[in-house]
């Protein structure tokens, strides 16, 4: 297969993006996955807090819930971090 020299990039943009459509790329959800979800998002403790036994005991339940749903078959995401203030 021989290389062109120049690379045309409009006729590939125009070429790549006719599949696009062609295949519904653009829709909403149309990388979903076919697999309940389930998510738990870990608020962060706060700035002024003390961290305690309580953090810990809700860390760990929110592991098993996870891991739970994990092995029931759904799509898990524990997700660390996120501001809630």
């Amino acid at each position: 297969m021989a290389l062109e020299k120049t690379f045309d990039a409009k006729s590939a943009e125009k070429r790549i993006y006719e599949k696009w459509e062609k295949e519904k790329c653009f829709r909403a959800g149309a990388n979903a996955s076919k697999e309940a979800a389930f998510s738990i998002m870990i608020p962060p403790p706060n700035v002024t807090g003390v961290l305690h036994m309580g953090h810990a005991f809700n860390n760990t339940l929110q592991d098993i819930l996870i891991r739970w749903k994990r092995m029931q078959g759904f799509k898990t995401l524990w997700q660390p971090g996120t501001d809630h203030a």
